[in-house]
């Protein structure tokens, strides 16, 4: 009887310092050793009329990789712009982690309305054509991160379209704005 209430007192003690051992769940955000996700959205854009989201995923204390949605909800930008998908890679100069002066390279998926006017003896015909193109480009700019993981940035970036060059007013596009997001 003193044997089994020998061992049972033990069983409980092992069980209680497991259990006690400290909660490594929580996440530190100055530490090096873990990524982070981030989700962002662009206050510029949403008081031109446009929609962009932004998730981006730090890959070390030093780069990160993510990729944008532009959408318009106004139709002075729907008429010149549909969409656009805009993946990229960031290399931070920061001393926090994956934060500070950045530099980028990235790829965009673009669709924009091209206007065609067509003079005819007596009248004109106006065509509208929706066109998707791909471009490269690169991009400077600055992230802030808090210690509870609200995230601002300024950035901007030009490139260039490749398969539709005939169209002089889109062969090159830009991106830029002001995002505020949170670290997670």
């Amino acid at each position: 009887m003193k044997k089994l209430f020998v061992v049972t007192i033990l069983a409980l003690l092992i069980s209680n310092i497991s259990f006690a051992q400290e909660d490594n769940n929580s996440i530190d955000l100055n530490d090096t050793s873990t990524n982070f996700n981030e989700i962002k959205l662009n206050g510029l854009f949403l008081v031109l009329g446009a929609f962009e989201v932004t998730y981006e995923r730090t890959l070390n204390e030093e780069s990160g990789a993510g990729v944008s949605l532009f959408l318009p909800i106004d139709d002075d930008v729907s008429d010149e712009i549909k969409y656009y998908v805009s993946p990229y890679y960031r290399f931070y100069f920061g001393k926090k982690y994956a934060a500070g002066f950045y530099v980028e390279g990235f790829g965009m998926l673009n669709s924009t309305v091209s206007y065609d006017i067509e003079f005819t003896s007596d009248s004109f015909i106006e065509k509208n054509e929706a066109k998707t193109d791909f471009a490269l480009g690169i991009g400077i700019g600055g992230k802030w991160v808090t210690k509870s993981g609200f995230v601002g940035e300024l950035g901007f970036g030009v490139g260039r379209n490749f398969f539709n060059n005939n169209d002089l007013d889109y062969e090159i596009i830009g991106k830029g704005g002001i995002t505020l997001g949170y670290r997670f």
